[in-house]
């Protein structure tokens, strides 16, 4: 008898106190057979609390046969998927604050205009499938739709469509009507609580020039101090409450995730945050939160800071705490001001100037997309996480130069074209277009930029950069 087998037939035998009595005999032979074919994926379930408690393969993979990802296997009717929908049978707090957060809905961006660059201006509809016989972008289907999540479709007999299976993205639409998945954080079939709260876990999906909140954690002390006593943060202990089980370091989880002493765990990761930092301009998050139809829509974003803080003040004084929450509003209050709201204002007045109607067909639809979407989300996220090299050289720098070198320019060459045109309704776009950039850029904030500043201001600059040069030139 092999050593699988042998705690198999343990595990029927040692009933635990919070799990079934044995292991179901189907979930035995389940697993007698795919250690077999499947071994790697039965020693992860070995090595899980579910078969520490007797929850087996039957258990999660049992299905109505009236579902319809169902299909009749050895005699059972079992389904591939295991959605949040089957999860929430044993954790259905866990599952319920889930469905209401915005991992869940994840997979609604699949129609904005993200999938325009992945659908069309990257990809074509080359790869076709039962469940899409009129072809979609394989650029889509193994980018964007990996970490967002993709509609699963099935095609016979709970066979599932190749272009959306296999797909853990974190808001999978499911074919139970559920929205989600588990095994994005939870990586089967261990579910190991130490994997789920490591950093790395989070970066399959947050990294990268539009969001890298895993590249931005690394560089601030927070993750410096994570990879400096990772022996020392007992990322496997059951209850693992910040303060009591831990404290060299916080991780993602720490902060948006896990028990304090005073509040619980929750899986609702909008919970916490006071800003929602992914659309142009930053807004609050229950405002975010009612245009999607979310439960967090009556939650307003003081409650959110106070249960951030209250994660904060395990390590940092209270006074710490307020200072910070000073300079990150601070920042994102220059960001909407200074460089978002106005050239969101541009950019509309823009449109009725463009040759093409189609997105992403001129360098203003190119330049204002990556201001807010990549360099303006950078310098904000680089902010709520504390990493300065983010926030200002990655951040408000990249932003700047985009604002100044390239969308103004282009902005300028659209309302020249407008003007020359001919075309009576072009050129009083370009009028108005031309009147807003003026107002602009004639602003406290930018007539710099047309050699307007006040001479108060430059005085005291000069001054100032006697002082530099008095300091750091002298002897």
């Amino acid at each position: 008898m092999s050593a699988t087998v042998f705690a198999i037939a343990a595990a029927v035998a040692l009933g635990q106190v919070f799990g079934p009595k044995q292991l179901s005999v189907e979930s035995a032979k389940c697993a007698a057979c795919h250690q077999q074919d499947n071994a790697g994926l039965v020693q992860q379930w070995g090595a899980s609390r579910h078969f520490g408690a007797n929850i087996g393969c039957y258990e999660c993979h049992g299905a109505d046969p009236a579902d319809a990802d169902a299909f009749e296997h050895y005699d059972q009717s079992i389904s591939v998927l295991v959605t949040p929908k089957d999860c929430g049978r044993c954790h259905a707090q866990e599952a319920e604050e889930f469905a209401g957060s915005h991992h869940a809905a994840g997979g609604r961006i699949l129609g904005s205009l993200d999938n325009v660059l992945a659908d069309v201006v990257e990809g074509n509809r080359a790869m076709e499938t039962p469940g899409h016989p009129e072809g979609v972008a394989a650029s889509a289907v193994n980018g964007c739709w990996q970490c967002h999540g993709v509609e699963v479709r099935v095609i016979g007999d709970g066979e599932l469509d190749p272009a959306t299976y296999p797909n853990s993205g974190i808001g999978r639409i499911n074919p139970d009507g559920s929205e989600g998945a588990c095994n994005a954080c939870h990586l089967r079939h261990e579910f190991s609580v130490a994997q789920a709260r490591h950093p790395d876990t989070c970066g399959k999906c947050h990294l990268g020039p539009d969001h890298p909140q895993k590249e931005i954690y690394e560089e601030s002390k927070h993750g410096i101090a994570f990879f400096g006593h990772l022996d020392e943060m007992n990322l496997g202990s059951p209850k693992w409450v910040v303060g009591e089980d831990y404290w060299a370091a916080p991780t993602c989880a720490t902060c948006h995730v896990s028990a304090t002493r005073t509040q619980p765990i929750t899986h609702d990761i909008g919970m916490r945050i006071s800003w929602n930092n992914r659309p142009e301009v930053s807004t609050r998050p229950e405002l975010a939160d009612a245009k999607m139809g979310l439960p967090g829509k009556n939650v307003p974003w003081q409650v959110r800071r106070g249960n951030m803080q209250d994660v904060c003040t395990n390590c940092h004084a209270e006074q710490w705490v307020e200072n910070f929450y000073e300079q990150y509003d601070a920042l994102i209050e220059l960001y909407n001001e200074k460089f978002a709201k106005p050239s969101q204002a541009l950019y509309a007045l823009s449109l009725p100037l463009k040759e093409v109607a189609a997105p992403f067909t001129t360098e203003a639809d190119w330049s204002y997309w990556e201001l807010w979407h990549h360099e303006g989300r950078r310098a904000r996220h680089g902010a709520a996480m504390m990493a300065p090299d983010y926030t200002h050289w990655h951040g408000t720098y990249d932003v700047a130069k985009n604002f100044y070198m390239q969308f103004v320019p282009a902005l300028r060459g659209m309302i020249r074209d407008g003007e020359s045109s001919g075309d009576p309704a072009r050129v009083e776009a370009a009028a108005a277009l031309r009147a807003k950039l003026d107002g602009v850029l004639s602003s406290d904030d930018h007539k710099w930029f047309l050699g307007k500043t006040d001479p108060a201001e430059l005085e005291r600059r000069r001054k100032a950069q006697e002082e530099f040069k008095a300091r750091y030139d002298g002897d």
